[in-house]
């Protein structure tokens, strides 16, 4: 099985149907930082990512509900990305 690359602002499912979403990928420390739908924060390393059970899954209809903020509350279009930009995603506001 192919395990997919984790993408900042995707959504992922572990094999006991979790759901959580990549928020951060830090080149340096070799992590990434995600956030479950509970809103409760995660960090797996490159290594772990690499031997976990993970797909790739849509979001949950209700995907703001971790952030407990309505999506116009953003400023931005969550939809709408710059591939490739692996940095934390706060890190380009001023």
């Amino acid at each position: 099985m192919r395990l997919p690359h984790p993408i900042i602002g995707k959504w992922y499912k572990l094999d006991n149907g979790e759901l959580f979403e990549v928020v951060a990928i830090d080149e340096h420390d070799r992590t990434i930082e995600i956030q479950h739908y509970d809103g409760s924060i995660g960090e797996y390393d490159f290594d772990s990512w690499a031997i976990s059970e993970i797909t790739e899954s849509s979001p949950p209809e209700d995907w703001s509900g971790a952030y407990d903020i309505l999506p116009e509350d953003y400023g931005v279009d969550r939809e709408q990305h710059i591939a490739g930009y692996r940095g934390n995603q706060l890190d380009r506001f001023e």
